[in-house]
């Protein structure tokens, strides 16, 4: 794109508000020179966030593009998700971002609100960039108001990650269609049977809230605001915090006290919602086996799911567009990369990768068949629109809502906090 109670979302949300500060109106120059020597060769320079692991695939994957064009040269850059994005807003302001770079949907309509984003759409006219061969409904995912912002490098959509032991002990089996009552009703069980939290704090995730939103009429987010009432949020959160004061639900302190590890894999809850794809940190810092499990429903069988994606997006002041497109056409349909990224960054987005790509170990299997699982259900939807203040207004959500947990303000002052911060956002 792309996006939970883990330790990546909360260190992902920490920064938010470093992003929300105002860019203001974009500068009109382009700093340096136009990157092109005078052998006719051409250097863009891509930036990302992410860990060690995904800058040695990315790496491994430039040199096969740089290979295949001898005359484009890729200088790189990577940091951290908040380093990344207080780099980016710096580099945004001063009228100099990379040419091309690691983006998701929370902070397309943001960015392109100040002139940052390289509409895609003439260089996929003049056959720089295919959008053929993507996985269906993906796509879109990068478009705002008829323009391509973005094109996905990966997909994935929200789930129920389960401590499968703990819910073994518990005699919970969570089936697709099982309802929020059910769910509920299982976290006690969980708790009573194993004296182990059923859940780490699903209150306080904007995307989660958002299903449960879609799966009622409405939706967390309009293109230009919240899209629920007051009323809404002071139910949600009222019930949250009843389960944390019962014990249900792990308090906010201890899932502070887990950090860096996420309170599931340090075994002080036995389920979290989160990304699909972010099943493999569980694996890797826990010591219990770990699944996917449907999210509860309302009625029975809609979910309110979609797909989302973290995406490549261009700059509006590169001098290489079409240099930019090709980029971004390898990075996404080449077979060979798609081989080396892997499910790094989501379920890869072109049928192209998708094949190459055969995953081996058994989470990875499993978060591909939660994928396939989830599209026959017939319940993927279209993603909701993501206003300009986006990611700040879900930095909010997560912080006033874990503040609320801890009873550090009422559930009523919190709610007018978060509303009056999202309008804030929203009108920056």
């Amino acid at each position: 794109m792309g996006t939970r109670t883990n330790v990546e979302r909360r260190t992902v949300l920490k920064a938010a508000g470093i992003s929300a500060v105002a860019l203001g109106v974009a500068a009109t120059g382009c700093g340096g020179n136009d990157g092109t020597s005078a052998d006719g060769n051409v250097t863009i320079r891509y930036s990302w966030w992410g860990a060690e692991e995904r800058a040695k695939k990315i790496n491994q994957s430039i040199a096969l593009f740089e290979k295949k064009y001898p005359k484009i040269k890729v200088k790189t850059d990577f940091q951290d998700y908040p380093s990344f994005w207080e780099k980016f807003q710096t580099q945004a302001a001063g009228g100099n971002p990379p040419d091309v770079f690691q983006n998701a949907v929370g902070f397309l309509r943001k960015y392109d609100k100040r002139g940052v984003l390289l509409d895609l759409g003439p260089q996929i006219d003049a056959g720089n960039l295919s959008l053929d061969h993507f996985r269906a409904g993906v796509v879109k995912v990068g478009q705002v108001d008829g323009k391509q912002l973005g094109v996905p490098v990966g997909s994935n959509t929200m789930a129920l990650v389960i401590d499968k032991k703990v819910y073994e002990k518990a005699g919970v089996d969570p089936t697709a269609g099982w309802t929020w009552d059910e769910y509920f009703k299982a976290l006690k069980t969980i708790h009573d049977k194993t004296e182990v939290p059923g859940d780490t704090g699903y209150f306080s995730i904007m995307y989660l809230y958002d299903l449960y939103l879609r799966q009622n009429g409405k939706a967390f987010f309009t293109k230009d605001g919240l899209g629920f009432e007051q009323s809404d949020l002071t139910e949600w959160w009222t019930d949250g915090y009843g389960r944390v004061k019962a014990g249900i639900v792990t308090s906010p302190k201890v899932v502070a006290q887990d950090t860096p590890k996420s309170s599931l894999s340090a075994g002080h809850g036995a389920s979290e919602f989160t990304w699909d794809n972010f099943t493999v940190r569980y694996t890797a810092e826990g010591t219990s086996d770990y699944g996917l499990a449907p999210i509860p429903t309302t009625d029975g069988k809609d979910t309110g799911q979609y797909l989302a994606s973290l995406m490549l997006s261009g700059s509006a002041r590169t001098k290489h567009p079409k240099e930019v497109a090709q980029f971004i056409d390898f990075m996404v349909h080449d077979p060979a990369v798609g081989k080396i990224m892997g499910y790094d960054r989501g379920i890869l987005a072109t049928t192209d990768q998708y094949d190459a790509f055969k995953p081996t170990d058994v989470v990875q299997k499993e978060i591909a068949q939660y994928e396939v699982d989830t599209a026959k259900a017939g319940v993927l939807g279209t993603i909701t629109p993501h206003p300009s203040g986006a990611d700040t207004a879900e930095s909010a959500f997560l912080r006033i809502g874990g503040d609320m947990a801890l009873g550090k303000t009422k559930v009523a002052d919190a709610v007018k906090q978060f509303f009056s911060e999202a309008q804030a956002a929203f009108s920056a």
